[in-house]
């Protein structure tokens, strides 16, 4: 049944990038009978279905098409232009670091993927940089500064670190989660054209005019949202309704319009493979695929191994919930098994951060928010939603393949 699983996963990518199909209600379609196959009930093929997730990205796509449709975020851009002048080139290096610090603080990675993406994504809209290298850069910042003792993702690892008696890795933790993100970074920017960026000049001495009565309350709501969510911890989808709500009440943006342009298939696309998801799962098929890696093993190859088996389950499900709590436990058994030849610090970042850099697939929390930001920001069509979505998602296959390969090459040990 683990291997059926798996099959049915790889047929339903199959038929949404080949057919054009939303891989998320195939998935759907296919929790269904293999539910059936494997005796589950429908109650709990329900329970994959996440909730939270599914509620975090249309709070935020709705209150951010509402800004979106006042012109707030395309004046906000527009400034942002204004200021960078002809050096556009920084523009990407702006969002990394900026993503990288405001993660650090506290809100952690997925909350400051929240808070950024929307406005990376109008950038990339409004200035023509490619979606997908914004897209990449914000979800690397904030994997880098997520693992900051401060951030949910560091906190995680490190507890989990500490029951098989691995402590005292704040610092070091850190310091391998942003080395590593901005290795890739780099690697983006330079792929991907960054440093070629420029400006037409008849758009760098535009005059851009002064925000509106309208615009100045909604750019006050997101400001209000950003507060709620590093200071107070609330979650970022529910603050996005609340915020949302006022800004309808208050007339400022058309509410009806808004809620046609939050991008459905998108948000069933990634809830969808997660109710299939939690049946592979169950049954064994995401271990199947871990063991086959693992057997095959050693010394030298332990933690790239590790990063490439994260990194494939990454792209179906989430890292801090998921791919930590199953892999960073097998740690000292490894290491057991190499007669500690092998860093667990080094297997323990391979795992947090090859499976935050997988997180810029569209599959994933970060490249899902992308991809529904910028579908909102620039009236994406289809032809192009899917083009953005086969790009990310060989930058994230990119991101798993040239970690790994930097691991093997000790990437991760050079600050321990």
């Amino acid at each position: 049944m683990a291997l059926l699983s798996l099959v049915m996963l790889l047929v339903a990518i199959f038929l949404g990038f080949f057919r054009k199909m939303n891989t998320g209600l195939l998935c759907i379609a296919f929790a269904l009978v293999l539910g059936r196959l494997a005796g589950i009930s429908d109650k709990e093929i329900i329970k994959g279905f996440n909730s939270s997730l599914f509620i975090m990205l249309l709070g935020v796509t709705y209150l951010f098409s509402l800004a979106q449709i006042n012109g707030c975020l395309d004046l906000l851009a527009k400034k942002v232009v204004a200021l960078a002048g002809k050096r556009v080139y920084l523009v990407p290096i702006i969002i990394y670091v900026f993503s990288t610090v405001l993660s650090a603080l506290g809100p952690g990675t997925v909350p400051t993927m929240a808070i950024m993406m929307v406005f990376s994504m109008a950038l990339a809209a409004e200035m023509g940089i490619h979606p997908a290298m914004l897209s990449a850069l914000t979800v690397l910042g904030a994997s880098g500064g997520g693992v900051s003792p401060l951030a949910a993702t560091g906190i995680i690892g490190i507890n989990l670190c500490a029951e098989f008696g691995l402590t005292g890795i704040e610092k070091q933790f850190l310091l391998n989660g942003v080395l590593s993100s901005t290795v890739y970074a780099v690697v983006v920017y330079i792929l991907l054209g960054g440093y070629k960026l420029r400006m037409d000049e008849s758009i760098i001495h535009e005059k851009t005019p002064p925000f509106n009565a309208k615009q100045e309350i909604t750019l006050a709501g997101i400001i209000v949202m950003v507060v709620l969510v590093m200071v107070f911890h609330i979650n970022v989808g529910l603050v996005g309704f609340a915020i949302a709500a006022v800004l309808s009440f208050l007339h400022v943006s058309d509410e009806g319009e808004a809620l046609k342009r939050i991008p459905w298939g998108t948000l069933l696309l990634i809830t969808g493979v997660g109710v299939l998801m939690h049946i592979i799962i169950d049954q064994g098929g995401i271990k199947m695929l871990s063991s086959a890696l693992v057997s095959v093993m050693n010394e030298k190859t332990a933690v790239s191994i590790m990063g490439v088996c994260s990194g494939l389950m990454s792209w179906f499900s989430s890292t801090s919930g998921v791919v930590m709590p199953t892999l960073i436990p097998t740690i000292p058994h490894i290491v057991a098994q190499l007669n500690g030849a092998v860093s667990s610090l080094e297997l323990a970042t391979a795992i947090t951060m090859i499976s935050n850099t997988a997180g810029i697939s569209p599959l994933s929390t970060g490249g899902a928010l992308a991809l529904a930001a910028y579908s909102s920001a620039a009236g994406a069509s289809y032809e192009e939603q899917h083009h953005l979505f086969v790009k990310m998602f060989m930058i994230s296959a990119l991101g798993v393949a040239f970690l790994s390969l930097c691991a093997y090459f000790g990437l991760y040990h050079w600050l321990l």
